[in-house]
């Protein structure tokens, strides 16, 4: 299936969700509470939604590198494509997220699927943008939501 053919693409799933600048927290745990305290995203229970990544979270650290994680619940939490959303945070300071590779998170992707498939689909989506060097210098330039949109949608285009 196409990116054309599918709902949920990374930049719908963005701008569904939008982008959180400068939030405050010394830990994982203060920065996920934060967020999902001031998600603008209707239908989601707030306190399952930060049990269920804070679960997640406790199996293993999802701080991938290059100073971004990317929380999420390990099932499905939403109950349509339609309510699917990524939260993207520009962190106030950066924090010790356990990451791969040592570094301390600046960025964080909240992801919430509708279903497996959809979950693995919106991983793997941001595990691509997250090895391009042109993305990852657009979190660390904490660039406006219209801009990191229209990356990601050009890049969408060419798939």
């Amino acid at each position: 299936m196409g990116i054309d053919e599918r709902k949920g693409t990374l930049a719908e799933l963005i701008e569904r969700g939008g982008i959180y600048p400068n939030l405050q927290g010394t830990t994982p745990r203060e920065i996920l509470s934060a967020l999902i305290g001031a998600l603008k995203v209707p239908l989601v229970q707030g306190d399952s939604l930060l049990e269920a990544v804070l679960e997640r979270e406790a199996l293993m650290s999802t701080g991938i590198g290059k100073g971004i994680a990317i929380p999420h619940p390990r099932n499905p939490i939403v109950q349509s494509e339609s309510e699917e959303f990524a939260a993207l945070a520009f962190l106030d300071h950066p924090v010790d997220w356990k990451s791969l590779d040592g570094e301390r998170v600046d960025t964080v992707l909240l992801i919430v699927s509708a279903s497996a498939k959809g979950h693995l689909r919106s991983l793997s989506e941001i595990t691509f943008f997250c090895r391009q060097d042109d993305f990852c210098q657009l979190l660390k330039n904490r660039v406006p939501l219209d801009e990191l949109l229209s990356f990601i949608r050009e890049a969408e285009k060419n798939w």
